[in-house]
């Protein structure tokens, strides 16, 4: 046999023959692995293939013909893309095949196990595919998509590439169907753009309902038509003395429209009897005795309360909830009812029951916090569990469901330890780790994963005025509480997710999130 000798071989003969082997076979110089990637929330699974996916010049993001809504969450994912890559994607639509490079995006409703969130994402060295029964999922396979990149690709401007993904399989949907986080707008009060932000923070890691928390002692924070004082008047202030501000229905319709693109659920809440000063000093008729309080703008609770016998109190309310619901295509109504320290226990009852039938009167189902389940509940009605749980097993026993946001785990306002800028410390200090480390469905014996609708983390804003100073608080705790509603909890553990949270802080960085770099979390390993 003869041998041929490499010293007579020309060099770049060579080089450009592996280039079209390369070319060819899109072959990577290392192999990669899918599995290791730091996706939050934690996929069901993910099987790795070991090839690497390019994205270049040349490729587009593919929907068959007539799939309207595949083509709007393709152009989110251009929209995304295209910034930091420079690529230019566009959205094509046909009944051809996607060439090499293209990202598929293709709804199939054959799936039954996936619902109506999950997806399935198949990385191959020549395609991209997203699968959903529905554009939710296919929403949500983009999210993990964007993860699959460096985290550059969350830049505004161009990167330098290259835009690699590992190949491999990733099949996935959550454990429950509510994944919140409360917003309360009514302390301090936070515009338009502040929670358009948010909602893009939250969606990215796979969170579907906003609840904003419109009204308490110290604020009204939507325009009612038939009321209108309870804006003028009632929004003017907020915590400290601020100039407080309120919502148009206009706005308020463009913040729903803005969280429906994204697949988050707006759950507005009217807290009730108490924390309604604010409501109060608008309308006098509205107090026994129909004097006005001042305006507060302190942080203490539990003083203030409806005058639950007055029918012009269920007046108010009911064209409260009847605007409210016109403009929520959400399916619930939060009615409040925490804290009512002042109000006598029948006429707490009174109330709720009272205002439940106003609820389901304007097509609405109800939710409140954990107190509600003292009155007698309607069918449907949830009860959101943040303080005794005694209350959250009584709604149970009604046979109603329970969003899970106990104060020592879920509440975003408390601080992460002494010397944490914002927050406040009632409930304990929750660091990144005790956030993460709980399980909803074995917390309370009594209330099991068939009870719970989902998890809510609420983050009061008694200590932050600003975006900056919420994002304190909301990050990095937000991935975690996003992961225990996605994620099967045997699935999770703090030890192994604390490395991804890691590598999510160049991310978050790229996506201008002022985050807690919290020290339970090697930041620099990454």
């Amino acid at each position: 046999m003869n041998q041929i000798s490499m010293k007579k071989i020309n060099p770049f003969i060579v080089l450009a023959g592996c280039m079209v082997i390369c070319g060819i076979a899109a072959c990577s110089s290392e192999p990669t692995d899918m599995t290791a990637a730091s996706i939050i929330p934690k996929p069901v699974s993910v099987t790795a293939t070991g090839e690497t996916f390019k994205l270049g010049r040349s490729s587009d993001i593919f929907v068959r013909e007539g799939s309207g809504e595949a083509a709007v969450a393709g152009q989110f994912l251009a929209d995304k893309l295209n910034p930091s890559t420079g690529l230019g994607l566009t959205v094509v639509s046909g009944k051809g095949k996607p060439g090499r490079g293209d990202i598929l995006l293709e709804l199939t409703g054959e799936d039954t196990e996936l619902g109506e969130e999950g997806y399935v994402l198949e990385v191959t060295s020549r395609l991209l595919k997203i699968t959903a029964n529905k554009p939710a999922g296919l929403f949500y396979g983009i999210q993990t998509l964007r993860q699959l990149l460096p985290a550059r690709i969350e830049m505004k401007e161009v990167q330098e590439g290259p835009w690699e993904i590992p190949t491999g399989v990733i099949r996935d949907f959550p454990v429950y169907g509510y994944r919140g986080i409360m917003r309360d707008v009514a302390r301090h009060f936070f515009g338009v753009e502040d929670i358009k932000t948010f909602i893009d923070q939250m969606a990215a890691y796979k969170m579907n309902v906003l609840h904003l928390h419109l009204s308490d002692d110290q604020g009204w924070r939507i325009e009612i038509k038939s009321w209108p004082d309870l804006a003028l008047y009632g929004g003017k202030t907020e915590v400290g003395g601020g100039e407080g501000g309120f919502y148009t229905q206009e706005q308020y319709r463009e913040i729903v429209e803005y969280a429906q693109e994204r697949y988050v659920t707006i759950i507005p809440e009217i807290d009730m009897p108490g924390h309604t000063n604010a409501a109060l000093a608008s309308y006098p008729e509205l107090n026994k005795g129909g004097k006005s309080p001042e305006l507060y703008t302190g942080i203490k609770v539990g003083f203030s309360t409806l005058d639950t016998r007055s029918e012009t109190t269920y007046k108010f309310v009911d064209d409260v909830v009847r605007e409210l619901a016109s403009m929520t295509p959400g399916e619930y109504i939060h009615i409040g009812g925490d804290e009512s320290l002042v109000t006598k226990d029948d006429d707490y009852v009174y109330f709720v029951n009272r205002v439940q039938d106003i609820v389901i009167s304007h097509g609405k189902k109800v939710l409140g916090w954990d107190e509600i389940a003292l009155a007698t509940l309607k069918p449907n009605t949830v009860v959101q569990y943040w303080a005794r749980s005694g209350n959250a097993v009584k709604g149970v026993q009604q046979g109603a469901r329970v969003l899970m946001s106990p104060a020592k785990y879920a509440y975003l306002d408390m601080k992460y330890d002494s010397a944490s800028i914002y927050g406040l410390n009632w409930a304990g200090y929750i660091e990144a780790d005790n956030g993460y480390s709980w399980d909803p469905a074995s917390l309370v014996p009594e209330i099991t994963a068939e009870n719970i609708i989902g998890i809510e983390a609420p983050l009061w804003s008694e200590t932050v005025s600003d975006r900056e100073e919420a994002e304190y608080l909301l990050f990095p705790r937000l991935p975690g509480y996003a992961e225990i509603g996605w994620t099967p909890s045997d699935m999770r553990s703090w030890d192994e997710y604390k490395a991804r949270l890691a590598d999510h802080g160049k991310r978050m960085e790229a996506m201008g999130i002022n985050f807690y770099k919290s020290p339970r979390v090697n930041w620099d390993n990454r």
